[in-house]
């Protein structure tokens, strides 16, 4: 089964450089490639953002960030390295979880928690 999913290319800086068809959909006006991420983020978003970052100069990869109870949708964080390793961007992909009863395990462990 294909499940479409949400998302969004935001540079270091936190200017929106890319958002897929589905994105854009979603978030309307609110969201808008060259502009800010922060301009649809409460001042609590914007800090978990930047710990992500921060989290991400350390060397973690794909953070996951919640599981959004509304949408039902796991949300991720996931940091855009170049070639020295240096975190230049992220995008955050949001999906729908594999086990709903743990959403935050990974996609990768499907096969070792599968029932």
């Amino acid at each position: 089964m294909l499940i479409a999913m949400k998302l969004f290319f935001v540079e270091r800086q936190h200017i929106v450089s890319y958002m897929n068809k589905i994105a854009k959909e979603r978030y309307g006006n609110r969201v808008q490639i060259n502009q800010s991420l922060f301009n649809c983020h409460n001042e609590n978003s914007k800090a978990k953002i930047e710990e992500f970052l921060k989290r991400a100069d350390t060397g973690e990869n794909e953070i996951f960030e919640t599981y959004n109870t509304k949408t039902g949708e796991r949300e991720f964080f996931v940091p855009v390295r170049n070639h020295d390793q240096q975190v230049i961007g992220y995008f955050e992909r949001h999906e729908m979880p594999w086990d709903e009863n743990n959403p935050a395990i990974p996609v990768t462990e499907y096969w070792t928690h599968r029932r």
